[in-house]
């Protein structure tokens, strides 16, 4: 009886995990929202964020989970954004440190700044956990828009980030 359970455990993470690799989450075509949130650690989410802000497509971005070393001038630099665009429309978050945190603190920086509709950008593997860890944390009348950043991530890294997934469901 319990190799029956231990092998519909089995099967039931096998194919949860097939699913979460061949479907994930897909860019965004053109949606207006209040702000851009941008977790750190992945190529091409802070550029996408940019985009989205240089677009009008939103009025402010948070990055959130900067390093504590990294100063608006150097980020600025990093990514050719100019200081008046660095001091009215993109703001750098220090406190986060994982995805976790990375929802927290923007929860309380869209409280803060009374925003009202968010559009998160992160890469297409990381999409679905961050985006569950924000939602958990944000009023339900805060508007969430996914805007997933195309990778092309390598197995184990699925592997890691779907195992992830299924921890922060049984931790929430």
């Amino acid at each position: 009886m319990i190799w029956r359970a231990l092998l519909l455990v089995l099967v039931s993470w096998a194919i949860g995990f097939m699913w979460f690799a061949v479907s994930l989450p897909q860019p965004l075509a053109d949606k207006t929202t209040d702000a851009v949130i941008v977790p750190t650690g992945g190529a091409g989410r802070i550029a996408h964020g940019l985009e989205i802000l240089e677009a009008k497509q939103a009025r402010l971005m948070l990055v959130t989970g900067v390093d504590p070393d990294v100063k608006p001038a150097e980020f600025a630099a990093e990514f050719d954004v100019s200081m008046q665009q660095m001091q009215c429309c993109v703001v750098l978050g220090y406190i986060a440190e994982d995805t976790r945190g990375n929802a927290q603190e923007t929860a309380d920086w869209v409280a803060t700044n009374k925003i009202k509709s968010l559009r998160l950008v992160t890469s297409d593997w990381h999409m679905r956990r961050a985006a569950g860890e924000l939602r958990s944390k944000l009023p339900t009348n805060i508007a969430v828009v996914e805007d997933a950043v195309a990778t092309q991530p390598t197995l184990f890294t699925l592997f890691l980030e779907y195992n992830k997934l299924i921890a922060s469901w049984f931790s929430r």
